[in-house]
């Protein structure tokens, strides 16, 4: 297929990643850890499913789209554990959402990070390119690399670098920098890194930074500038900052105020930012945004995945003006908070519910943005 891209992304509606799966993909899934179908099986399902969700985005009028991230279990993981050194494990417990447990998974790093040539998510992207009809972008999303800062609440140990955390943090930025050109030579043109961090660093801190937390952070600026810094001049690297999303729950609340000045340092092409409930605090924070220079846009997560009712037009365009205050209308986009599945059990809404978020998320735009 031709290669379609475009000056500008985030679009004015754009969407996060996931979507909910389907439960011929679960099964699928099960029967495939149960021994009782192949890979190729698997993967028939799952191409099948793809296809099935990309067509229906592209129907709804989206510009870009993703496969749902169905080949995956989790938004992050599959990915960390695909890069050399370092392992996906089954931890002695899962990650504590608002007082929920979820499932066990981890990452252990036990030899020098570094790129794999043979990520299978590359072959994930030459399938979705594959069926994406001329005029609509495919959108490739991973996990931002300070994800896999070595950090045990998060489930993420060192056991390989010996605490030396530059050592680490430079091999990740060069195994970071060889994945994004691979994706780039496959004909990726938008790449968004899938952030928790900052949200959590934001919930650890009242107003400003917690002093334990500013090295982290600097270092995170580093990785993710040294990422985007090296990157082809049309490719748009984006980046979602999410506060946690796992089976309609969530892991972190707080203003965007204590990480805002970070994040006006980063060299990224928009922020996808979540704002659908009081626990990502007001819009304040954007100015610093705006005032880096950049003319970076802003997406406003202003719509829900984490249950099916439906916000009122009326409301989300009063936020958008409110938004508005501090940022320039030109620079701003709508989207939902985040994805619909950040995992694959997936959050308590049905498939039409979904299609309905989206279709708002649509319709809003289009009327705030008649262009």
């Amino acid at each position: 297929m031709t290669i379609q891209t475009q000056t500008k992304f985030p679009n004015r509606f754009d969407i996060v990643g996931s979507f909910l799966r389907p439960d011929r993909l679960k099964q699928a899934n099960a029967d495939f850890s149960a021994h009782k179908i192949s890979k190729d099986d698997l993967l028939q399902v799952q191409h099948e499913e793809i296809k099935r969700i990309v067509d229906k985005q592209v129907a709804l009028g989206l510009k870009d789209v993703t496969d749902g991230e169905f080949n995956r279990s989790w938004w992050h993981l599959d990915f960390l554990a695909g890069l050399k050194g370092a392992h996906f494990f089954e931890p002695d417990h899962g990650f504590i959402f608002n007082g929920q447990e979820t499932r066990k998974g981890g990452i252990e790093i036990t030899e020098k990070v570094t790129f794999n040539p043979d990520h299978p998510f590359f072959d994930g992207f030459k399938y979705l390119q594959s069926i994406v009809p001329d005029g609509i972008t495919p959108k490739q999303t991973i996990p931002s690399p300070s994800v896999l800062f070595p950090n045990e609440d998060a489930e993420i140990y060192d056991k390989y670098y010996n605490h030396d955390f530059e050592a680490f943090l430079a091999d990740e930025i060069t195994a970071y920098q060889n994945t994004v050109q691979r994706f780039y030579d496959l004909g990726c043109r938008y790449l968004q890194l899938d952030d928790t961090s900052w949200g959590m660093w934001a919930s650890f801190s009242d107003k400003v930074i917690n002093p334990d937390l500013k090295p982290l952070c600097e270092a995170a600026v580093k990785a993710i500038n040294a990422i985007v810094d090296n990157k082809p001049d049309d490719l748009t690297i984006t980046m979602h900052v999410c506060r946690g999303n796992y089976d309609s729950n969530w892991a972190g609340a707080g203003a965007y105020d204590p990480v805002a000045d970070y994040l006006a340092q980063l060299h990224i092409d928009g922020y996808f930012l979540e704002y659908d409930d009081e626990r990502s605090g007001g819009f304040e924070p954007l100015a610093k945004i705006a005032a880096n220079g950049r003319n970076q846009r802003i997406v406003l997560g202003l719509v829900t995945t984490k249950k099916p009712d439906l916000e009122a037009p009326e409301l989300l365009k009063k936020r958008i003006a409110l938004a508005s205050q501090y940022v320039p209308l030109a620079s701003l986009c709508l989207s939902p908070q985040c994805g619909f599945a950040s995992t694959e059990e997936g959050n308590h809404l049905t498939e039409d519910d979904q299609w309905a978020k989206l279709k708002l998320v649509i319709d809003t735009a289009k009327s705030v943005w008649p262009e």
